[in-house]
Parts: C-alpha cells; structure tokens; sequence
C-alpha cells in the first residue's frame, strides 16, 4: 500500500509543527533539574492525535531536524548542544511518539466515556510514558547520575503533570476528530 502526501497534509503539518514551536515556550524550570514542565508533550499528543501517524511524525521530525540543525525553534534554542544535551532523550522520541499516538488512536471510535479512557492510556503511555524510555537514561548518561537519581530528578516530579496534560489532551480532541476526522485534515 503506498501512501500518498497531500498539500492539505502538508500544511497541516507545517501548522502542527508550530504549535510544537510555541508550545516549547510555555515551561517551567524547577531548579533541581534542567527538565523543565513543559506544554511540548501536550503539542506532541494533539499532533498524533489529530493528524494521524504520518502526517503526525512530519509534523514533529520537522520541528526537530530543523532545531538539531541549528535554527532556535525549541524554546528560542537550537543546534545539537541542544538535542543531545540533557533533555536530548525526550526531544528524540517526539516524533514517535507522535507516530505511535496516531496509528493507536485511529482505531478509537466513538466519542463516549470509554473512547475518552481508551484515548487517555493511548496519550499517557506513549506521550508520556514513551517519552521516559529514552529521556531518563540519556539525563543520567549526560548528567552522569544513577539510573535511580535520573528518575528522581527527571520524570518522578512530572507524571501527575503528563496523566493531566494526556486528559486533557484526550478531552480537547475527541470532540475536534468528531467535526474534523483525518481524512478530512490530511486530505
């Protein structure tokens, strides 16, 4: 099965990609850690969500070549001290996430209490969840922690904020993909 890009696809992502950008801007430094609370995850969900796994990985990779490359996208920074600096395991995974997201919450019909709950586990475990798989080990690596501190430091004091960000995420766009399904965005 080949699959074919559309303009409509494209420009969505171009637009999905900037509210990546602008989400990067909306965080918070908590001093213990150079892991800020961050809307990027939450951009990354509704990416996935919205615009499905292809369209949603564009979108992302985009953002993050782009940044690896040297231009200041994520939070007015770029270049690869910034992509294999300490948050460098997180930003890796965005596009897979955003892929993941996509080919999951497809298949997630309907707009009831059950597809919101299936969609919420969809978000947690790979907006969220996901994003630890690399993203702790690469600080511990970087910072030169434990495994054990690394998860102190770098995801223990963020997983009530990502379940909050993956509801909501879950409550915004179930009601969008019921007026703006994908083939309808993507073309």
């Amino acid at each position: 099965m080949k699959t074919k890009l559309t303009v409509k696809g494209i420009v969505f992502s171009a637009l999905f990609a900037a509210l990546l950008i602008v989400s990067s801007y909306l965080n918070i430094h908590l001093g213990f850690s150079p892991v800020p609370i961050t809307m990027q995850n939450f951009a990354v969900m509704i990416t996935g969500v919205l615009l499905g796994p292809l369209y949603g990985f564009i979108a992302v990779a985009l953002v993050i070549v782009l940044t690896a490359l040297g231009l200041p996208l994520l939070h007015g920074s770029g270049g690869l001290p910034l992509v294999l600096g300490p948050t460098g395991g997180f930003i890796w995974m965005y596009p897979f996430a955003a892929l993941l997201i996509g080919l999951v919450s497809k298949r997630i019909k309907g707009s009831g209490p059950v597809a919101v709950v299936l969609l919420f586990i969809t978000l947690e475990l790979f907006g969220s969840l996901l994003l630890y798989v690399t993203g702790v080990p690469w600080y511990a690596h970087t910072a030169g922690f434990t495994l054990n501190k690394a998860l102190a430091l770098s995801c223990y004091p963020f997983l009530p904020g990502d379940a909050i960000k993956a509801v909501a995420a879950a409550l915004i766009t179930i009601p969008i993909r019921r007026v703006f399904p994908l083939s309808r965005i993507t073309g």
